[in-house]
């Protein structure tokens, strides 16, 4: 069980987990390679933060932010992506020819659509109940939320398959957290189809639930303090099929995979 990890790298004012920290690019560069050597297999970088907290960036605000590191992380050879639901910074994306793009509004607006299909980008397709913008607090029952997210995707990928991109290029993110609703049951429910939701589509499926308010409410615990309700939900996660992990800390997400792993391999020998 080895899911791929993706550090998360927020560049950005007012995430709710580390706004500013990483804002100066030199921070930010020397995070992004803290997490590449701690195992992290590849960046998610975002220059807007989509709590529902935080203020609106503008496109060319978004891009200067990410312009500062994007280009020097990519000539290190690092796997990138660019976690954005504006078209316009999407196509500064894809003219860089980053490896992943991630939309928290799952690609809603056709005009990307041919820039898409012709580039060789991974696309992280996001669900989310808001379908856009950033995160709101609604309340949506537990119940909902699997036949919700999988009516979503089954829209979103035929629209997306129509405008001529190729399924091997797509990867799930049935989202987490305030993007699922208010209610911490829905999250949960959410993991516990992971298996639900790989049968229906067969696609690779991406899990973020790195320092998300629903383990936060559960455990008590700020974001400062949830590392180790994140992993628990990580690990979780990965024993569900999960194929991705997006995390704050790749480092410590490494290690608990490591020793599961170790683990499970002298439990099966015994």
């Amino acid at each position: 069980m080895s899911p791929h990890l993706f550090g998360i790298l927020n560049i950005t004012e007012d995430s709710f987990s580390d706004g500013g920290r990483f804002l100066a690019p030199e921070a930010a560069l020397a995070h992004a390679r803290a997490m590449m050597a701690g195992g992290a297999d590849a960046l998610d970088i975002g220059a807007a933060s989509s709590n529902p907290e935080a203020a609106a960036v503008a496109p060319e605000i978004e891009i200067a932010r990410l312009e500062s590191v994007v280009p020097q992380l990519m000539k290190d050879g690092i796997p990138v992506s660019v976690d954005t639901f504006s078209p316009i910074v999407q196509r500064w994306a894809l003219e860089r020819n980053v490896a992943y793009l991630n939309d928290i509004q799952g690609f809603p607006d056709p005009e990307i659509y041919p820039a898409l299909a012709a580039s060789n980008a991974k696309l992280i397709v996001m669900h989310s109940v808001q379908e856009r913008g950033r995160a709101t607090h609604v309340n949506v029952p537990p119940e909902e939320i699997v036949l919700r997210c999988i009516a979503f995707f089954e829209r979103r990928i035929a629209q997306l398959l129509q405008a001529g991109i190729a399924r091997t290029r797509l990867i799930l993110d049935p989202g987490m957290g305030f993007f699922l609703g208010s209610n911490p049951e829905t999250s949960l429910a959410m993991l516990r189809a992971l298996p639900q939701l790989k049968r229906a589509f067969g696609l690779p499926v991406l899990v973020s639930v790195s320092r998300k308010s629903f383990l936060r409410k559960i455990a008590g615990r700020d974001a400062r303090d949830s590392g180790p309700a994140s992993l628990a939900a990580e690990l979780f996660a990965a024993l569900q099929g999960a194929d991705h992990i997006r995390t704050h800390d790749p480092a410590a997400a490494r290690d608990v995979l490591r020793i599961w792993n170790a683990l499970n391999a002298r439990h099966s020998g015994a």
